[in-house]
This record gives C-alpha cells, sequence and structure tokens, in this order.
C-alpha cells in the first residue's frame, strides 16, 4: 500500500477518534452508564473502502449527485456511484424486469 494513503488513513482514523472523544454526549452517556454502576468499554468497527480512481473516470469531487430516479411502478435507477458501492458491500441488485 503506498505510503501517502497509509498516512491519510492514520488521519482519518485519528479524527474519528478525537471526534468520538470529544462528544460531549458521548461523555454523557458513558458518564450515565458509569453512574449506574457499571465498567464500560467502546468498541467501534468501522469499513472504510478505497478505490484508486482511473485517469478517465468522470466523477470528480465537485461532482453533484443528482437525484435518483423512480419511475411510476416503483423501480429505482441507480448511478454508476451505487452499483460501484453495492457491489463492493457484496450486495447484488436484481436487473430491471
Amino acid at each position: 500500500m503506498e505510503e501517502r494513503l497509509k498516512s491519510l488513513m492514520q488521519d482519518l482514523g485519528n479524527a474519528i477518534n478525537e471526534s468520538l472523544s470529544d462528544s460531549e454526549r458521548i461523555a454523557e452517556a458513558i458518564g450515565e452508564i458509569k453512574g449506574a454502576g457499571y465498567d464500560v468499554f467502546l468498541v467501534l468497527e468501522a469499513t472504510i473502502g478505497f478505490n484508486k480512481r482511473d485517469d478517465d473516470d468522470d466523477s470528480d469531487d465537485d461532482t453533484v449527485m443528482e437525484p435518483h430516479e423512480v419511475s411510476t411502478n416503483g423501480v429505482v435507477r441507480f448511478t454508476t456511484q451505487d452499483e460501484r458501492f453495492l457491489k463492493a458491500l457484496r450486495i447484488t441488485v436484481d436487473e430491471e424486469v
């Protein structure tokens, strides 16, 4: 894995940890649990995926996603980005019949 990506991933992990540590609501909830006589430990699991964009990829960071189209019969048309995301989660979507 590229060193730059490793560094960016570490920065993301640190940012997530800091935001959780700084959250007054989380501290409040943990305090309430401790006040009820329990020890608290918090384990969070995050799955974060990275895909290297191709140079010819049309997606830009500035791109605004168009709303999904839903036809009158309830069929949703997914964008290419939706399909990639679902595939990464190993979710299959039945093709339109």
